[in-house]
């Protein structure tokens, strides 16, 4: 009898690290590239033996096949893998405001690698994605990501086979949401690139044998960004509670 609770229970926890490992292989500010694997693995088996007792009731029954047991395994893992990728689309959200305003300020070929998506990036998306990290663990989302794990197993009930069209559905909207919350961010730099850029074209037109736009190339560069510094702190907060909405509807 004690063969058999040991045995149910490691499928418990083997379930539980399958979905929580996948999550957080993925997780803003924990799945980062910089992280090593190692600690990402420590921390998802932390996670693991806290929340195991929490969702082990609803775990399905222990499967007399093997096929069937690692079915389950590998379904979990898909489980995790989509959610963790649900959370990385709020950072594409980043990429998009700091394209937009890298190439409203004239810098949209200056190029730098973003540690977090692990390629080249604009130089503002990268900074804007080095700082968004930050800014997830000081003000504590890291929690709601993590407590969002739990949540997770009532939208999908570990052994249940999830919902195709939902999932798409709650994709698909998720990434319109991180485009649009990108393109509020980039609001700003957006309209100053519209007025200065209009402003440019009538002066080329006044005085076409300046060439304005080679001239005003350094000015477009320093307004946009002092524009960019001035407003990222309200960008940042747009960001935040976006990405805190998210979490807080796993929950």
């Amino acid at each position: 009898m004690e063969g058999l609770n040991l045995s149910a229970s490691v499928f418990t926890y083997a379930l539980v690290f399958s979905r929580a490992g996948a999550i957080m292989m993925l997780l803003p500010g924990i799945g980062e590239v910089g992280v090593p694997t190692r600690i990402r693995l420590a921390l998802a088996f932390s996670v693991t033996l806290i929340i195991g007792n929490i969702v082990g009731n609803d775990m399905p029954p222990l499967p007399d096949e093997p096929f069937v047991l690692a079915g389950l395994i590998i379904q979990e893992v898909i489980i995790g893998l989509y959610f963790g990728v649900l959370a990385r689309l709020m950072m594409s959200a980043l990429v998009v405001a700091g394209q937009v305003a890298s190439m409203q300020s004239g810098l949209g070929f200056a190029m730098s690698f973003d540690p977090t998506q692990g390629q080249q990036g604009a130089v503002m998306a990268t900074f804007l994605n080095l700082v968004a990290v930050t800014l997830v663990f000081v003000s504590g989302l890291h929690h709601l990501f993590l407590t969002g794990i739990v949540g997770s197993y009532a939208i999908i009930p570990a052994g249940s086979v999830p919902m195709l069209g939902d999932a798409a559905q709650l994709g698909t909207q998720v990434v319109a949401q991180s485009f649009r919350v990108g393109m509020q961010m980039a609001a700003p730099l957006i309209a100053f690139g519209l007025v200065f850029y209009l402003a440019l074209g009538v002066l080329s037109r006044l005085m076409p044998q300046v060439q304005i736009f080679f001239v005003a190339m350094p000015l477009n560069v320093f307004a946009g960004l002092a524009i960019f510094t001035i407003s990222m702190g309200s960008m940042l907060n747009v960001w935040l509670r976006h990405i805190e909405n998210f979490a807080q509807s796993m929950n």
